[in-house]
Order: structure tokens, then sequence, then C-alpha cells
């Protein structure tokens, strides 16, 4: 699969969110195609529904094993990530406010 750099996106006021069309490409997903949302700590993962929630998990595990990761160490790299784009995008005089 292609990298592509992470991306910002805005919720809008309905709850929508448009996922960008090279990541959609990437990712081979399509419209009106289901996906489930599943909560990582302070993140999400968006994942095609065809995949059942245990086999999502296994993938993830999978993942943090081949990497050496634990999901703490995912989730401190997550927080980085957030933190260094809102200070990309506001500068250092935008609040960082961690929920």
């Amino acid at each position: 699969m292609q990298m592509i750099k992470s991306v910002t996106a805005e919720i809008k006021s309905r709850g929508q969110l448009t996922i960008p069309k090279k990541i959609r490409t990437v990712t081979r997903l399509e419209e009106g195609q289901v996906v489930s949302i599943i909560p990582l700590g302070e993140s999400v993962l968006i994942t095609p529904q065809k995949l059942e929630l245990e086999e999502a998990r296994g993938e993830i595990r999978k993942i943090l094993k081949a990497s050496g990761l634990s999901g703490e160490d995912l989730l401190q790299g997550l927080k980085e990530e957030r933190e260094k784009l809102y200070q990309e995008t506001y500068g250092k005089w935008g609040t960082y406010i961690n929920l």
C-alpha cells in the first residue's frame, strides 16, 4: 500500500467528515461503503465494515507486533502528531487542548 502523509480534515456541524480522495483511492474506500469507527484512546480508526470487529482488533495487534510498538507507544505517537500538526496550523500562540 502506498504511504500517504497525514492530512487534516474538518468535522462539519452535522458530524460529517470528508475523507480526501487520495486516501479513499489508496485504501479502496468507495462511495456508499459502510465503515466501522473504532475508538483507540483519544483517536479513532476507520476501517471498511467488511472486517468484523474481532478481525480488526487482530489486524491492529499484528501491526503493533510487527512494528515492535505497544498500544501506548502508538497512542503517544498519535498524540505527538496531533500536537505537531496543531502547532503547524495555529503556531506558538495557539493553545493545544488535550482531550
